[in-house]
């Protein structure tokens, strides 16, 4: 079977190459809302550099509220940012609770966005808004079960944005098969437990670690899994004890996580339970992916049948290529 998976990445992977390679360099919108003093609030407003469409995001305000000292634009990371105070009129007692907040040119642009709350009192709201609920109106009382739900969401979004990241799984798949039985399964299950382990050790401040170089081991490890793929020694020590392989290139692939999740930040109070269920979005589009494969899979295998020797080197050599121009571009971002 594991022969046979090859055959499936010709089609995903001739789609693959013309990504940027910043592949893996996805995080939400991100709208944070500080309430400093009643009807006052200091607002950050940070937006992707790199969009798909020429229709801005906006946030979206009361009525009753207006923006005042508006900071210019920065950029941090792969982010723009700026930030101003925002004040709402006096009759608005509750201030923002009650109230509306959204953002605008989420659908044309094919992205969501995190809105984040915090008032003086303790509560904190956070809502993901997307091109079918651009907006959402604040509750007297933030739901716990909303953030399960939220982080969820954002692992999800991640992993399936993150080109690399799955790019390294179904590399776990060529070289394991899904014949494997337990192989593959204990060889999955190290790659969990790798970037969950550094995920949460990034995101409680425990590790820091230079992003740029990040990104290009991250690049560097699909490469190495290409060439142990393209070498076919089955007696390799990748083949052989293919766990230490994913366990530790998955301490890398949580870094690159953590830098999503720093993007829209944890909730005070439920950091981690917003934590745990950002890991679990991630599994769960990590086995949706797998799900998918396989779908695929039965659909073309008749019709590929003879052909499986001709097309085997194809996958292969389009995740090395592809690995590789992640490496020279990100490469040449450690330059000084």
């Amino acid at each position: 079977m594991s022969t046979l998976l090859r055959i499936i990445a010709m089609i995903s992977a001739s789609l693959l190459l013309s990504h940027s390679a910043y592949a893996h360099l996805f995080a939400p919108s991100l709208l944070k809302v500080l309430e400093v003093s009643p009807q006052s609030y200091q607002v950050v407003w940070k937006t992707p550099a790199k969009t798909t469409s020429n229709i801005p995001l906006q946030p979206i305000w009361p009525v009753g509220c207006d923006s005042e000292t508006e900071s210019s634009s920065l950029t941090e990371g792969t982010g723009i940012v700026s930030s101003w105070q925002l004040v709402c009129d006096p009759s608005y007692k509750q201030g923002l609770v009650g109230q509306v907040l959204g953002v605008s040119g989420l659908g044309v642009n094919q992205v969501s966005a995190m809105v984040i709350l915090n008032l003086r009192d303790g509560r904190h709201y956070q809502q993901i808004l997307t091109a079918e609920t651009p907006q959402f109106r604040v509750p007297l009382e933030p739901a716990q079960g909303q953030v399960m739900t939220e982080y969820s969401v954002l692992g999800a979004e991640h992993i399936w944005g993150g080109i690399d990241h799955l790019m390294f799984v179904f590399g776990l798949l060529l070289l394991i098969g899904v014949g494997a039985g337990w192989r593959l399964i204990g060889t999955i299950t190290a790659f969990t437990l790798g970037h969950s382990i550094t995920l949460s050790l990034v995101t409680l401040g425990f590790l820091s670690y230079s992003v740029p170089l990040v990104e290009f081991t991250i690049a560097l490890s699909i490469f190495i899994l290409a060439l142990d793929l393209a070498r076919g020694d089955k007696g390799g020590l990748f083949r052989r004890y293919p766990w230490w392989l994913a366990g530790g290139f998955g301490l890398l692939h949580g870094m690159g996580f953590a830098g999503a999740l720093a993007e829209v930040g944890l909730p005070q109070g439920s950091v981690p339970l917003a934590l745990l269920f950002f890991n679990i979005g991630i599994e769960l589009g990590q086995i949706a992916f797998i799900l998918l494969l396989l779908g695929a899979w039965q659909l073309v295998k008749r019709p590929l049948s003879g052909w499986q020797q001709r097309l085997l080197p194809v996958p292969v050599y389009a995740l090395g290529g592809l690995s590789a121009m992640w490496c020279i571009e990100r490469g040449l971002l450690l330059l000084p």
